[in-house]
């Protein structure tokens, strides 16, 4: 994993923008974290940047379902959405390049993890239990969270799903600092992504 550290400019013409797009290919950058860490905000911030669509998940899955997350858990439980979570995001994933970002449980899923590494860059946005559990009180409509207690539930979730955020191949540290401080180093971390970096020499190399 590539935590973020400050990139050196190479010498070259292009940007630091234009050669992220160009290691990307048909690659997806992918958010992944907690409910409340910023994967959305960040997200939308972020695709602008590096001259990319911007899908949220959720958002995807609501289009689809024709209904709202809260209904789909209500309805037909969470087995079921996370299905549907796991069709939409490999179809999100076969037509990238864009900024995806993901609903908190995605990585839950096995295929869904195998889809990410195989056609996305992932980026972990890590944040400690304190600032989720502020954030996420200030917002009552995730299904996990209703009638619970937000500390309680955030703890529960992190033992379940910090190991699997570990495998991203980048980790950046959400706090409360304005979003632009946050996608500018995530850019850099990008710029020094092995991933990145490989799949670039690769492409020179085959002339593509």
């Amino acid at each position: 994993m590539t935590r973020f550290a400050s990139a050196k400019e190479p010498s070259f013409a292009a940007t630091r923008e234009e050669r992220i797009r160009a290691g990307l290919g048909t690659r997806s950058i992918v958010m992944v974290g907690m409910p409340g860490c910023g994967k959305s905000a960040l997200g939308k911030r972020l695709a602008p940047r590096l001259g990319l669509p911007f899908v949220d998940v959720d958002d995807a899955i609501e289009a689809a379902a024709g209904k709202t997350i809260k209904e789909i858990f209500a309805d037909h439980g969470e087995a079921s959405f996370r299905d549907g979570e796991r069709k939409v995001i490999a179809r999100l994933l076969a037509s990238g390049p864009q900024v995806l970002a993901t609903g908190g449980g995605a990585l839950m899923n096995e295929e869904t993890r195998a889809n990410i590494r195989r056609s996305g860059i992932s980026i972990w946005v890590k944040a400690d239990a304190a600032l989720l559990v502020r954030r996420v009180a200030k917002r009552n409509t995730r299904p996990l969270f209703e009638g619970r207690d937000p500390e309680a539930v955030v703890q529960e979730l992190m033992a379940a799903r910090h190991p699997l955020y570990a495998s991203a191949d980048i980790a950046v540290d959400s706090r409360d600092v304005p979003h632009e401080v946050m996608v500018e180093e995530i850019v850099a971390a990008l710029a020094s992504c092995p991933r990145l970096a490989a799949s670039g020499t690769a492409s020179e190399v085959s002339g593509s």
